[in-house]
Protein backbone atom coordinates (compact mmCIF):
# COMPACT_ATOMS: atom_id res chain seq x y z
CA UNK A 1 0.00 0.00 0.00
CA UNK A 2 1.36 3.54 -0.95
CA UNK A 3 0.51 6.23 1.66
CA UNK A 4 0.97 9.88 0.89
CA UNK A 5 1.41 11.20 4.54
CA UNK A 6 0.98 15.42 3.98
CA UNK A 7 -0.11 17.10 7.26
CA UNK A 8 0.34 20.90 8.59
CA UNK A 9 1.81 21.47 11.46
CA UNK A 10 0.11 20.78 14.70
CA UNK A 11 0.66 24.47 16.42
CA UNK A 12 1.94 24.52 19.83
CA UNK A 13 3.57 20.60 19.82
CA UNK A 14 4.58 19.63 16.57
CA UNK A 15 6.43 21.03 13.64
CA UNK A 16 5.06 19.82 9.89
CA UNK A 17 8.11 17.44 9.76
CA UNK A 18 7.89 16.44 12.91
CA UNK A 19 4.12 15.26 12.44
CA UNK A 20 4.66 13.74 9.56
CA UNK A 21 7.62 12.07 10.47
CA UNK A 22 5.57 10.47 13.54
CA UNK A 23 2.46 9.35 11.31
CA UNK A 24 4.84 7.20 9.02
CA UNK A 25 6.59 5.80 11.57
CA UNK A 26 3.57 4.95 13.56
CA UNK A 27 1.69 3.28 10.41
CA UNK A 28 4.94 1.57 9.25
CA UNK A 29 5.25 0.27 12.83
CA UNK A 30 1.89 -1.63 11.97
CA UNK A 31 2.42 -1.78 8.26
CA UNK A 32 6.50 -2.16 7.11
CA UNK A 33 5.26 -3.43 4.09
CA UNK A 34 3.65 -0.08 3.15
CA UNK A 35 5.24 2.34 1.04
CA UNK A 36 5.10 5.58 3.19
CA UNK A 37 5.96 9.19 1.41
CA UNK A 38 5.90 12.07 3.50
CA UNK A 39 5.47 15.74 2.76
CA UNK A 40 5.62 18.16 4.94
CA UNK A 41 2.87 21.22 4.47
CA UNK A 42 2.49 24.74 5.21
CA UNK A 43 0.16 27.63 4.49
CA UNK A 44 2.68 29.69 4.81
CA UNK A 45 2.81 30.48 8.20
CA UNK A 46 4.83 29.18 11.11
CA UNK A 47 7.26 26.79 9.30
CA UNK A 48 6.81 27.63 5.75
CA UNK A 49 10.59 27.85 5.15
CA UNK A 50 11.60 24.98 7.08
CA UNK A 51 8.63 23.07 4.66
CA UNK A 52 10.14 24.60 1.20
CA UNK A 53 13.68 23.56 2.34
CA UNK A 54 12.22 19.69 2.36
CA UNK A 55 10.55 20.04 -0.66
CA UNK A 56 13.54 22.01 -2.85
CA UNK A 57 16.99 21.31 -0.77
CA UNK A 58 18.28 24.70 -1.90
CA UNK A 59 20.58 27.17 0.98
CA UNK A 60 19.78 28.23 3.94
CA UNK A 61 21.34 32.04 4.93
CA UNK A 62 21.03 32.51 8.67
CA UNK A 63 20.18 36.41 9.70
CA UNK A 64 19.37 38.26 12.53
CA UNK A 65 16.29 40.27 12.94
CA UNK A 66 14.40 42.90 15.01
CA UNK A 67 12.33 41.01 17.15
CA UNK A 68 8.38 42.64 17.33
CA UNK A 69 9.06 44.39 20.70
CA UNK A 70 12.95 44.38 21.40
CA UNK A 71 15.74 42.30 21.05
CA UNK A 72 16.76 40.12 18.57
CA UNK A 73 15.66 36.92 16.84
CA UNK A 74 16.63 34.12 14.35
CA UNK A 75 15.30 34.31 10.76
CA UNK A 76 16.82 32.01 7.61
CA UNK A 77 16.50 32.62 4.05
CA UNK A 78 15.72 29.77 1.94
CA UNK A 79 17.82 30.16 -1.80
CA UNK A 80 16.91 28.43 -4.80
CA UNK A 81 18.30 29.81 -7.50
CA UNK A 82 17.06 33.61 -8.14
CA UNK A 83 14.28 32.24 -6.29
CA UNK A 84 14.35 33.20 -2.37
CA UNK A 85 11.71 32.12 0.50
CA UNK A 86 11.29 33.92 3.64
CA UNK A 87 8.73 33.73 6.70
CA UNK A 88 7.00 36.97 8.52
CA UNK A 89 6.49 34.59 11.03
CA UNK A 90 10.03 34.11 12.06
CA UNK A 91 10.12 37.86 13.16
CA UNK A 92 6.30 38.48 14.23
CA UNK A 93 5.30 34.87 15.33
CA UNK A 94 2.78 34.18 17.90
CA UNK A 95 5.88 32.29 19.89
CA UNK A 96 7.89 34.90 19.40
CA UNK A 97 6.43 36.30 22.49
CA UNK A 98 4.15 34.89 25.22
CA UNK A 99 0.04 36.18 25.39
CA UNK A 100 0.47 37.68 28.70
CA UNK A 101 3.13 39.78 27.25
CA UNK A 102 2.43 40.86 23.95
CA UNK A 103 1.83 44.93 23.30
CA UNK A 104 -0.03 45.23 20.04
CA UNK A 105 0.33 48.82 20.19
CA UNK A 106 4.09 49.07 20.16
CA UNK A 107 5.25 45.84 18.24
CA UNK A 108 6.69 46.03 15.13
CA UNK A 109 6.76 44.06 11.86
CA UNK A 110 10.42 45.53 10.95
CA UNK A 111 12.01 42.50 11.58
CA UNK A 112 10.29 41.43 7.95
CA UNK A 113 11.52 43.90 6.12
CA UNK A 114 14.86 42.80 7.16
CA UNK A 115 14.22 39.52 5.53
CA UNK A 116 13.25 40.73 2.42
CA UNK A 117 16.06 42.70 2.35
CA UNK A 118 18.28 40.04 3.21
CA UNK A 119 16.88 38.00 0.48
CA UNK A 120 17.38 40.61 -2.38
CA UNK A 121 21.23 40.98 -1.04
CA UNK A 122 21.47 37.54 -1.51
CA UNK A 123 20.54 38.15 -4.94
CA UNK A 124 17.15 36.93 -5.35
CA UNK A 125 15.19 38.19 -8.18
CA UNK A 126 12.00 36.45 -6.90
CA UNK A 127 11.04 36.99 -3.23
CA UNK A 128 8.12 34.45 -2.17
CA UNK A 129 7.14 36.13 1.90
CA UNK A 130 5.03 32.97 3.68
CA UNK A 131 2.63 35.35 6.15
CA UNK A 132 0.63 33.99 8.30
CA UNK A 133 0.13 34.27 12.27
CA UNK A 134 1.71 37.52 14.24
CA UNK A 135 1.54 39.56 17.48
CA UNK A 136 2.05 43.05 15.08
CA UNK A 137 -0.64 44.84 14.18
CA UNK A 138 0.80 47.70 12.82
CA UNK A 139 -0.42 48.01 8.95
CA UNK A 140 2.92 46.77 7.79
CA UNK A 141 4.80 50.16 8.29
CA UNK A 142 7.58 48.61 10.13
CA UNK A 143 8.66 46.44 7.18
CA UNK A 144 8.56 49.29 5.00
CA UNK A 145 10.79 51.37 7.37
CA UNK A 146 13.17 48.44 7.30
CA UNK A 147 13.18 48.54 3.63
CA UNK A 148 13.73 52.76 3.79
CA UNK A 149 10.74 53.79 3.59
CA UNK A 150 10.18 57.33 5.63
CA UNK A 151 6.94 59.45 7.16
CA UNK A 152 6.41 62.22 9.19
CA UNK A 153 5.77 59.17 12.15
CA UNK A 154 8.29 56.92 13.07
CA UNK A 155 7.12 53.91 10.93
CA UNK A 156 9.38 51.41 13.10
CA UNK A 157 7.20 51.65 16.58
CA UNK A 158 4.07 50.22 16.35
CA UNK A 159 0.98 51.47 15.48
CA UNK A 160 0.42 53.75 18.24
CA UNK A 161 3.28 55.70 16.68
CA UNK A 162 1.29 56.94 13.60
CA UNK A 163 -0.90 58.91 15.97
CA UNK A 164 -0.77 62.42 13.26
CA UNK A 165 0.83 60.42 10.33
CA UNK A 166 0.38 62.88 7.44
CA UNK A 167 3.13 62.30 4.93
CA UNK A 168 4.68 59.09 3.61
CA UNK A 169 7.54 58.33 1.22
CA UNK A 170 7.39 54.49 -0.14
CA UNK A 171 9.79 55.48 -3.52
CA UNK A 172 13.02 54.17 -1.28
CA UNK A 173 11.68 51.15 -0.14
CA UNK A 174 9.91 50.77 -4.02
CA UNK A 175 13.70 50.98 -5.36
CA UNK A 176 15.23 48.74 -2.71
CA UNK A 177 12.93 46.14 -4.41
CA UNK A 178 13.63 47.24 -8.40
CA UNK A 179 13.76 44.59 -10.47
CA UNK A 180 12.77 42.18 -7.86
CA UNK A 181 9.25 39.84 -8.34
CA UNK A 182 7.64 40.09 -4.87
CA UNK A 183 5.11 37.16 -3.96
CA UNK A 184 2.85 36.81 -0.63
CA UNK A 185 2.37 33.05 -0.35
CA UNK A 186 -0.58 33.68 2.66
CA UNK A 187 -4.17 31.74 2.53
CA UNK A 188 -5.56 34.53 4.87
CA UNK A 189 -8.13 36.44 2.93
CA UNK A 190 -9.04 38.90 5.54
CA UNK A 191 -8.37 42.82 4.86
CA UNK A 192 -6.85 45.22 6.19
CA UNK A 193 -9.86 47.63 7.61
CA UNK A 194 -13.24 47.43 9.16
CA UNK A 195 -15.97 45.07 10.57
CA UNK A 196 -13.75 42.29 8.91
CA UNK A 197 -10.35 43.53 9.02
CA UNK A 198 -7.58 42.44 11.33
CA UNK A 199 -7.68 43.75 13.87
CA UNK A 200 -11.31 43.15 14.69
CA UNK A 201 -10.85 39.60 13.49
CA UNK A 202 -7.72 38.86 15.25
CA UNK A 203 -6.90 41.57 17.15
CA UNK A 204 -7.20 39.86 20.42
CA UNK A 205 -5.24 37.14 19.47
CA UNK A 206 -2.36 40.34 19.46
CA UNK A 207 -3.07 40.98 22.99
CA UNK A 208 -5.91 43.84 21.45
CA UNK A 209 -8.11 44.79 24.19
CA UNK A 210 -12.04 45.04 22.92
CA UNK A 211 -11.80 49.05 24.04
CA UNK A 212 -9.00 49.41 21.68
CA UNK A 213 -10.24 48.32 18.86
CA UNK A 214 -11.77 50.98 16.47
CA UNK A 215 -8.67 53.32 17.84
CA UNK A 216 -6.26 51.23 16.51
CA UNK A 217 -8.71 50.46 13.53
CA UNK A 218 -8.40 54.50 13.19
CA UNK A 219 -4.84 54.64 13.19
CA UNK A 220 -4.32 52.07 10.42
CA UNK A 221 -6.47 53.94 8.15
CA UNK A 222 -5.16 57.32 8.33
CA UNK A 223 -1.85 55.38 7.54
CA UNK A 224 -3.74 53.63 4.84
CA UNK A 225 -4.44 57.35 3.27
CA UNK A 226 -1.13 58.59 3.98
CA UNK A 227 0.33 55.60 2.34
CA UNK A 228 -1.60 55.60 -0.72
CA UNK A 229 -3.95 58.11 -0.71
CA UNK A 230 -7.75 58.15 0.23
CA UNK A 231 -10.40 57.66 -3.05
CA UNK A 232 -11.79 53.88 -3.41
CA UNK A 233 -9.37 53.12 -5.78
CA UNK A 234 -6.22 54.07 -4.57
CA UNK A 235 -7.21 52.32 -1.13
CA UNK A 236 -7.53 49.23 -3.16
CA UNK A 237 -4.78 47.39 -1.74
CA UNK A 238 -5.83 47.67 1.91
CA UNK A 239 -9.45 45.77 1.01
CA UNK A 240 -7.63 43.24 -0.80
CA UNK A 241 -7.60 39.99 -0.05
CA UNK A 242 -5.15 38.89 2.73
CA UNK A 243 -3.83 42.49 3.29
CA UNK A 244 -4.52 41.92 7.25
CA UNK A 245 -2.56 38.51 7.04
CA UNK A 246 -0.04 39.14 10.27
CA UNK A 247 -1.38 42.23 11.14
CA UNK A 248 -1.53 44.20 7.95
CA UNK A 249 2.38 42.47 6.74
CA UNK A 250 0.10 41.90 3.40
CA UNK A 251 -0.34 45.40 3.12
CA UNK A 252 3.10 46.49 3.25
CA UNK A 253 3.93 43.83 0.33
CA UNK A 254 0.98 45.00 -1.81
CA UNK A 255 1.73 48.49 -1.51
CA UNK A 256 5.28 47.40 -2.90
CA UNK A 257 3.98 45.35 -5.71
CA UNK A 258 3.67 41.89 -4.36
CA UNK A 259 0.81 39.73 -5.88
CA UNK A 260 -0.61 37.06 -4.22
CA UNK A 261 -0.80 33.66 -4.15
CA UNK A 262 -1.96 30.95 -1.75
CA UNK A 263 0.78 29.38 0.74
CA UNK A 264 -0.48 25.91 0.79
CA UNK A 265 -0.38 25.80 -3.36
CA UNK A 266 2.96 27.31 -2.95
CA UNK A 267 4.07 24.07 -1.05
CA UNK A 268 2.54 21.58 -3.02
CA UNK A 269 3.72 22.99 -6.29
CA UNK A 270 7.07 22.65 -4.64
CA UNK A 271 6.34 18.85 -3.13
CA UNK A 272 5.05 17.62 -5.97
CA UNK A 273 2.15 16.95 -4.23
CA UNK A 274 -0.85 16.52 -7.24
CA UNK A 275 1.68 13.85 -8.84
CA UNK A 276 2.76 12.04 -5.47
CA UNK A 277 -1.48 11.58 -4.60
CA UNK A 278 -1.82 10.12 -7.62
CA UNK A 279 0.43 7.56 -6.71
CA UNK A 280 -0.69 6.61 -3.46
CA UNK A 281 -3.27 4.61 -2.36
CA UNK A 282 -4.04 6.87 0.44
CA UNK A 283 -3.50 10.57 1.31
CA UNK A 284 -3.74 10.82 5.43
CA UNK A 285 -3.36 15.23 6.51
CA UNK A 286 -3.35 16.64 9.96
CA UNK A 287 -3.18 19.39 12.53
CA UNK A 288 -3.49 19.89 16.01
CA UNK A 289 -7.30 20.63 15.84
CA UNK A 290 -9.54 19.67 13.19
CA UNK A 291 -12.51 22.17 13.34
CA UNK A 292 -15.20 24.30 11.51
CA UNK A 293 -12.51 26.77 10.69
CA UNK A 294 -10.67 23.84 8.52
CA UNK A 295 -13.70 24.38 6.48
CA UNK A 296 -11.51 26.24 3.47
CA UNK A 297 -8.38 27.71 3.49
CA UNK A 298 -6.61 25.58 5.61
CA UNK A 299 -3.75 22.58 4.75
CA UNK A 300 -6.25 20.43 5.71
CA UNK A 301 -8.64 21.55 3.38
CA UNK A 302 -6.27 21.90 0.90
CA UNK A 303 -4.55 18.30 1.04
CA UNK A 304 -8.11 16.93 0.70
CA UNK A 305 -8.84 18.96 -2.50
CA UNK A 306 -6.11 17.33 -4.23
CA UNK A 307 -6.57 14.08 -2.95
CA UNK A 308 -10.00 14.30 -4.72
CA UNK A 309 -9.08 15.41 -7.51
CA UNK A 310 -6.52 12.65 -7.74
CA UNK A 311 -9.45 10.54 -6.94
CA UNK A 312 -7.65 8.99 -3.96
CA UNK A 313 -9.43 9.00 -0.18
CA UNK A 314 -7.87 11.27 2.55
CA UNK A 315 -7.86 11.22 6.16
CA UNK A 316 -7.06 13.45 8.82
CA UNK A 317 -5.17 12.64 12.22
CA UNK A 318 -5.48 15.70 14.82
CA UNK A 319 -4.87 15.94 18.32
CA UNK A 320 -8.93 16.85 18.55
CA UNK A 321 -11.48 16.50 15.91
CA UNK A 322 -14.59 19.35 16.32
CA UNK A 323 -16.58 18.38 13.08
CA UNK A 324 -19.35 15.89 12.40
CA UNK A 325 -18.75 12.92 9.53
CA UNK A 326 -21.18 15.24 7.53
CA UNK A 327 -19.17 18.05 7.62
CA UNK A 328 -15.95 16.58 6.84
CA UNK A 329 -17.33 14.70 3.90
CA UNK A 330 -18.22 18.01 2.25
CA UNK A 331 -14.26 18.90 2.89
CA UNK A 332 -13.61 15.72 1.04
CA UNK A 333 -11.90 14.19 3.92
CA UNK A 334 -13.56 10.48 4.07
CA UNK A 335 -12.74 10.17 8.42
CA UNK A 336 -10.94 11.45 11.12
CA UNK A 337 -9.35 10.74 14.02
CA UNK A 338 -8.50 12.34 17.18
CA UNK A 339 -5.63 11.54 19.65
CA UNK A 340 -7.77 13.13 22.29
CA UNK A 341 -9.76 9.90 21.99
CA UNK A 342 -6.83 7.51 23.18
CA UNK A 343 -6.96 6.79 26.40
CA UNK A 344 -3.17 5.71 27.25
CA UNK A 345 -1.06 7.58 29.39
CA UNK A 346 2.29 8.21 26.37
CA UNK A 347 -1.19 9.70 23.75
CA UNK A 348 -2.02 12.23 26.16
CA UNK A 349 1.60 14.04 27.60
CA UNK A 350 3.71 13.20 24.95
CA UNK A 351 2.13 14.91 21.11
CA UNK A 352 4.61 12.58 19.22
CA UNK A 353 3.91 9.29 21.05
CA UNK A 354 0.69 10.22 20.51
CA UNK A 355 0.43 11.04 16.75
CA UNK A 356 2.91 7.89 16.44
CA UNK A 357 0.17 5.38 18.58
CA UNK A 358 -2.96 7.32 17.01
CA UNK A 359 -1.22 6.24 13.09
CA UNK A 360 -0.71 2.76 14.34
CA UNK A 361 -4.33 2.52 15.29
CA UNK A 362 -5.76 4.46 12.17
CA UNK A 363 -3.25 2.07 9.85
CA UNK A 364 -5.15 -0.93 10.78
CA UNK A 365 -8.24 -0.12 9.54
CA UNK A 366 -6.93 1.33 6.11
CA UNK A 367 -4.40 -0.92 5.69
CA UNK A 368 -4.67 -3.75 2.98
Amino acid sequence: MRVLVAPDQFAGSLSAGQAARAIAEGWSAHSPSATLTVAPMSDGGCGFVDVMHEALDGQLVAVTLRGPLAGTTPGAVLLDGSTAYVESAQAVGSHLVAHADRDPERATSYGVGELVAAAVDAGAKRVLVGVGDGVTNDGGTGLLAALGATADVDLGSGPAALQGVTRVDLAPARARLDGVELVMATDDTIPLLGLFGTTKAAGSDRGVSADRVAALDLLLDAWVVAAIGSTPARRRPADAPGAGAAGGVGFGLLVLGATRESGLAAVARASDLAARACESDLVVTGEAAYDFSSRAGSVVYGVAQIAQTALRPCVVLAERVLVGAREMRAMGVESAYAVADLASEPATGDPTAGLHQLARRVARTWSR
